[in-house]
């Protein structure tokens, strides 16, 4: 099965690296025009020179963060530009146990993951219901299934995304637009690098110890490849994918144990 994006405009968050530049290459590569956002505006033109067609995709510099200053850029941008496929991706929030977090650690949390979010979505939507036509797309966790101690602000920013997603879903639907959340595993990613770092020092381990067992935890024994990433994302972009609607899908190799 072929995926055939061209025509679409997809609007990729976090694309500068790992997941989001998986996804972002994968729609490219299906020949969708993509735009990236992501804060290293070097590092962004950089990646849109080597997009197969670039001259067909373009890059926004935008800090999830500081939600007021992402807040005039996105509303600008989505003033002048069609999305038709929008991939909610921001970096994620500071590691950490519910007793290392105090309440603006859950309001930084929750600006950076839910209200980014929900305010992007809400500027493309109304483009969508005139074309009768979307893909709305939201890279979440596993850990909304299954939390992982270790990052309590993911998870519970991250769960309410994705109940979110499935009431958004609803409304939408009937407008020819989907609503999906994918549940993310363990990716070979700079993000899980740097948890893996954090890991070791506090179980005063080696890195290596750390990432072989989390593989040993996957029943495919391995990482994800952010490729892999985007050939979902792709395939529920495309228009085969368009009685999906609602779901939370896992991409990790087998790691939750619930179902």
């Amino acid at each position: 099965m072929k995926i055939d994006l061209r025509g679409k405009k997809a609007l990729v968050g976090g694309s500068s690296k790992g997941i989001g530049l998986g996804i972002a290459t994968e729609l490219a590569n299906s020949g969708a025009s993509v735009c990236l956002m992501a804060r290293n505006e070097s590092r962004l033109k950089e990646i849109v020179s080597q997009l197969p067609d670039s001259n067909n995709h373009s890059y926004l510099v935008v800090d999830f963060s500081k939600f007021e200053d992402f807040k005039i850029k996105i509303e600008e941008y989505v003033k002048n530009n069609q999305v038709d496929i929008l991939i909610n991706n921001t970096q994620g929030p500071p590691a950490g146990n519910s007793l290392s977090k105090n309440i603006d650690s859950y309001q930084e949390a929750f600006d950076l993951l839910f209200k980014s979010v929900v305010h992007t979505t809400s500027l493309v939507i109304p483009g969508m219901q005139k074309n009768k036509w979307g893909r709305i797309i939201n890279v979440t966790s596993v850990s909304v299934k299954e939390p992982l101690n270790y990052l309590v602000l993911s998870n519970s920013i991250r769960s309410a995304v994705v109940a979110w997603a499935k009431s958004l879903s609803v409304d939408l639907g009937p407008d020819g637009i989907t609503v999906n959340s994918i549940l993310t595993g363990y990716f070979d990613t700079e993000r899980i690098k740097e948890l893996n770092k954090e890991k070791s020092k506090s179980l005063n381990i080696s890195e290596a110890e750390v990432l072989d067992k989390m593989k040993s935890l996957v029943p495919a024994s391995r990482l994800g490849r952010p490729e892999e990433y985007g050939y979902l994302v792709s395939f529920l972009s495309s228009d085969n994918a368009a009685y999906i609607n609602g779901a939370s899908i896992p991409i990790d190799g087998g790691l939750l144990k619930s179902y």
